[in-house]
């Protein structure tokens, strides 16, 4: 998804996300457009939508409330639904974020794609599988964090600091070489080159949840250049470098 002036939607469901990563999440989304509807669902009259009230004027989200009325049973999850379709409907955004770990919205997810509107998910990495795949892009909480590494203090103690680039990367399994190698195919033109974010797309389109920060790195072109079966090269055009990717 091209950002331009796309419009996006975040529905959050607050009995479901995390509030401290609230910041990291909007971040993110706004990479791929402009995000014009906030809203945070759930009960705001339980102790545990309390880490989400400080948020909401400094982050500018809509509370939403909703009341469960049966005891054991969650209606975040459907008003969600119910909103996110009123939304599809009044053609008011472009694209959509759901903010959960629940496969319940699996099924909207899939019914926002097929009006052919961008679909991004956002949860924890024990989302189910058919959540994930659902959705165009999904990123996991965990990739959101900030990472820590363990250094030796003046006293020769260990303390925790900011990972730093140096720090060792998270080894690429034999499944996951073969998907890089498969986006890399689709995106190559007859030169025998790619551009890095073709082929990152198409990456996507195999696994909405890969990420190259996942694997220690701070975008895919890094990723790349780590890679010994592949060679980058600088494409400055206009002053902007396009990166292009090819075997060796």
């Amino acid at each position: 998804m091209e950002k331009h002036n796309n419009n996006i939607a975040i529905l959050v469901d607050g009995d479901n996300a995390q509030a401290k990563l609230l910041d990291k999440i909007l971040e993110e989304v706004s990479k791929y457009g402009k995000v014009t509807i906030r809203r945070i669902y759930g009960d705001w009259t339980t102790p545990q939508m309390n880490s989400w009230k400080d948020l909401l004027n400094d982050l500018s989200f809509s509370p939403m409330q909703k009341f469960n009325y049966t005891s054991g049973k969650n209606s975040t999850d459907s008003s969600l639904i119910i909103d996110a379709m009123d939304i599809l409907h009044d053609k008011a955004v472009d694209g959509f974020c759901i903010v959960s770990s629940d496969s319940d919205y699996t099924g909207l997810a899939k019914r926002i794609r097929e009006e052919g509107i961008f679909v991004m998910g956002v949860g924890e990495k024990k989302t189910p599988n058919a959540f994930v795949q659902s959705c165009e892009i999904f990123t996991y909480c965990e990739t959101l964090m900030p990472k820590e590494s363990t250094v030796k203090g003046d006293n020769g103690s260990n303390k925790k600091s900011a990972q730093s680039d140096e720090d060792d990367n998270k080894t690429l399994t034999k499944k996951e070489y073969k998907l890089i190698d498969r986006a890399f195919d689709m995106s190559v033109d007859e030169e025998v080159e790619a551009y890095i974010a073709t082929v990152g797309q198409n990456l996507r389109k195999l696994n909405p949840s890969f990420d190259a920060r996942d694997y220690g790195f701070r975008n895919l072109t890094e990723m790349f250049k780590h890679l010994k079966t592949y060679e980058v090269i600088n494409n400055n055009v206009k002053g902007l470098n396009h990166p292009l990717v090819k075997k060796k």
